[in-house]
């Protein structure tokens, strides 16, 4: 670094708690959520969203069940002003759903914002005065003394405004903007001061909103000043205790979570954290890691990719391929560790038939948030055995033997290399065609057995070798045995079988028998062999022509 970080900044202040109790604590149950995507998230975008595309937003937001949406500025905006007036003539507020507006404690914003609500039922207004030293200091040359007073004209006038309402009084919200810049003894007074100016109680609640407008500690230290300022507020039953993370550190979901389990009862933020600079916290991230841990999150995030589709094409944003639980490639591995895992993961699960998801590598089931499992194994030439086997399987019913499963990963790792990029499942089950099914120097066109004693059959087979035809005959303890004895007779060609499988691919008529074979040659090298047929001692003598015109 150029700049000696020492000579330069100031670490940030810490809390000295007797007693800090929200290490111990546990979330059980979701915080009151508020969107403000139509607000902050709109704000930072380079170009704002129009009047249809907030439109669709908001049709997103009410579906996925928020009940609080903070709708635009509009004292400030014409379009947010316009926009709330269409919700409200146009009867898109359902009776459950609140509407928030924010306002500067300012008289001719707060008037102007009154104008915009007429005719709304259920509307939070949301005033707000930056308390930040930096900023009483340095933007407006108020001490202490001003930034309340400000904070109490601002009240006084909402609480008035409020009162003549003809569709009754709205829910007040206070913000000491800047909360985290703020000496918290000083957050505690503002706020105690307004909530007296607007006459709190527990039957008429304030909520007191504390933003990290800029996220400058680390969550531990933003967890312990929530707790601290819900222990020291006065009447706190009267307060619902709101906060409003940023994610200047890339920690605001973490100081999310803490906050809440320090006391906060309620989070603003936005679907994938879109905000100024680095971002609001994300509230789908939030939401998701509660239903990770059994707690319904409120929210219906059953169809993520529709969410993350609608929130990309109304702010312009792409949302990241690694972004938690809605980004492209968050259910795919592609380590042959990791798709191994997977793939026994699934196994177990579907044998086991229990609820409980237990997966290696996936904390949620893809299932849950409308995914597919199809995407979850992917083949590049970082995968191995097990994610090749897995595509065998999901898409053609075949169950490899490791050792088999091992010898076709080297194929396909080989190919994988010399393209240097993710292979097709189609591209898989071609490799697995071409290496196994194709007809080769050996081919087995038919074969006939008969009892010639006690444990004992014949077997004659017809060939087609190096394009000729060719009959040959044995005599095996089965039909597997006769072949090889009778390869070794009639063509001298010696095999040593160490290892068969066979399953059923299908049911009924039209299933299939699946057949492999390990075959060690004179030299003592083993490979592979595989076929496919209606019959399963044609599959057998198959597979191993298959393997011995691998090992030619």
């Amino acid at each position: 670094m150029k700049t000696a970080a020492s000579d330069k900044y100031r670490p940030y202040p810490t809390m000295k708690l007797a007693a800090r109790r929200w290490p111990d604590a546990v979330i059980a149950a979701a915080p009151q959520w508020c969107s403000v995507d139509l607000r902050d998230g709109n704000q930072a975008l380079i170009d704002p969203m129009d009047s249809h595309r907030k439109m669709r937003l908001w049709n997103t937001l009410v579906a996925m069940g928020f009940k609080q949406i903070e709708v635009g500025f509009p004292a400030a905006s014409q379009t947010d002003y316009d926009f709330i007036r269409h919700l409200i003539e146009g009867g898109h507020i359902p009776d459950d759903v609140t509407i928030q507006i924010l306002t500067q404690a300012r008289e001719d914003l707060i008037r102007k914002s009154f104008e915009a609500l007429e005719g709304a039922n259920k509307v939070i207004v949301h005033l707000y005065n930056s308390t930040s030293e930096v900023q009483r200091r340095v933007v407006f040359g108020f001490d202490r003394q001003g930034c309340i007073d400000l904070a109490l004209a601002g009240t006084r006038l909402v609480r008035e405004m409020s009162a003549q309402r003809k569709g009754g009084e709205v829910t007040f919200q206070y913000s000491p903007e800047s909360f985290t810049g703020t000496e918290p003894d000083f957050a505690v007074a503002i706020v105690e001061a307004v909530a007296a100016e607007w006459g709190a109680t527990p039957e008429r609640k304030m909520i007191v909103n504390l933003p990290a407008t800029v996220e400058m500690s680390t969550p531990n230290i933003y967890a312990d000043v929530i707790e601290w300022f819900c222990a020291t507020v006065k009447n706190r039953d009267s307060l619902v205790v709101s906060v409003h993370p940023h994610n200047d550190r890339g920690t605001g979901v973490a100081a999310a979570e803490l906050a809440v389990m320090a006391g906060a009862d309620r989070v603003e933020g936005t679907l994938f954290g879109n905000g100024e600079r680095t971002g609001n916290v994300d509230v789908c991230t939030l939401a998701l890691n509660l239903f990770t841990q059994g707690i319904d999150p409120q929210l219906d995030l059953s169809d993520i990719d529709a969410i993350r589709r609608v929130a990309e094409e109304c702010t312009g944003l792409p949302v990241h391929q690694r972004h938690p639980y809605a980004g492209e490639l968050v259910y795919t591995a592609f380590s042959g560790s990791h798709q191994d895992a997977i793939n026994k993961g699934f196994k177990a699960r579907d044998k086991a038939n229990s609820p409980v998801w237990e997966v290696p590598y996936l904390p949620i089931d893809p299932a849950d948030v409308g995914r597919s499992y199809e995407a979850v194994i992917r083949i590049n030439s970082q995968s191995g055995k097990g994610g090749v086997a897995f595509v065998l399987e999901r898409d053609h019913g075949l169950e490899l033997p490791k050792p088999f499963q091992a010898e076709f990963a080297r194929v396909v790792q080989d190919h994988a290399d010399r393209e240097g990029r993710e292979l097709a499942p189609e591209e898989i089950w071609l490799f697995f065609q071409r290496t196994y099914l194709a007809d080769g120097r050996i081919q087995v066109v038919d074969y006939s057995t008969v009892p010639v004693s006690k444990g004992q059959r014949a077997l004659t087979a017809t060939l087609v070798v190096d394009g000729k035809e060719r009959i040959v005959q044995g005599i095996g303890a089965g039909p597997v045995d006769a072949f090889v004895h009778a390869l070794e007779k009639d063509l001298g060609v010696m095999v040593k079988i160490k290892d068969y499988h066979e399953h059923a691919i299908g049911q009924g008529s039209e299933a299939q028998a699946a057949s492999y074979v390990a075959v060690a040659g004179a030299d003592g090298a083993v490979v592979h062999g595989a076929a496919l047929d209606a019959s399963v001692t044609m599959a057998a003598l198959k597979a191993i022509a298959s393997a011995l015109n691998r090992a030619r």
